[in-house]
């Protein structure tokens, strides 16, 4: 198995959607030890972008959509599709 050197960046980054992104942010770095590396809002208080980092690692997320938006049209909750997938792209 590779060991991947102390100064490397991740090469595979995960995008969550979240209904209350900047709680979910605190929470994460809160309880999890990441820390904001960007977080971009929307001037609604919703989550436009935010990137959180720990160690190498990092994922990013942001507010989901509703669906009448051009992004809320590709993208779902699990909830909303009876949790058979994460997300459904067009």
């Amino acid at each position: 198995m590779l060991t991947p050197g102390k100064n490397t960046r991740a090469t595979i980054i995960p995008c969550l959607r979240y209904r209350n992104a900047p709680v979910a942010l605190d929470w994460l770095c809160a309880n999890f030890g990441f820390e904001k590396q960007a977080v971009y809002p929307n001037p609604d208080g919703t989550t436009a972008h935010a990137q959180l980092t720990f160690g190498n690692g990092m994922i990013m997320l942001g507010s989901a959509s509703g669906a009448e938006s051009k992004w809320g049209q590709l993208s779902r909750q699990p909830d909303e599709i009876s949790g058979a997938e994460t997300r459904a792209h067009v």
